[in-house]
């Protein structure tokens, strides 16, 4: 355990964000989830809409440092190319 002032704060910073990127993180898949089996149903209408929110999280995660910026770029990509063919 840290015994200087500073340390200790940064260690509950530290856990604070750790556990924020966590649940953004999950929050991401779960959508992700959400949006291919949309797709697996053949629910368009519905995937397309997962499409955007997964699209605005990513960016906002990755603006955020929470993913890096070409994770998201790529995750965004493949999925719309996914849509696409499933369409």
């Amino acid at each position: 355990m840290a015994n200087i002032k500073s340390a200790k704060k940064r260690i509950l910073t530290t856990k604070k964000r750790t556990a924020r990127n966590k649940a953004r993180k999950s929050e991401i898949k779960t959508y992700i989830k959400r949006f291919e089996t949309a797709i697996a149903t053949e629910n368009f209408d519905e995937a397309r809409e997962l499409l955007k929110t997964i699209d605005k999280k990513l960016k906002k995660a990755a603006h955020k440092n929470v993913v890096h910026k070409n994770y998201a770029s790529r995750k965004i990509s493949r999925l719309a190319k996914q849509l696409n063919k499933a369409m």
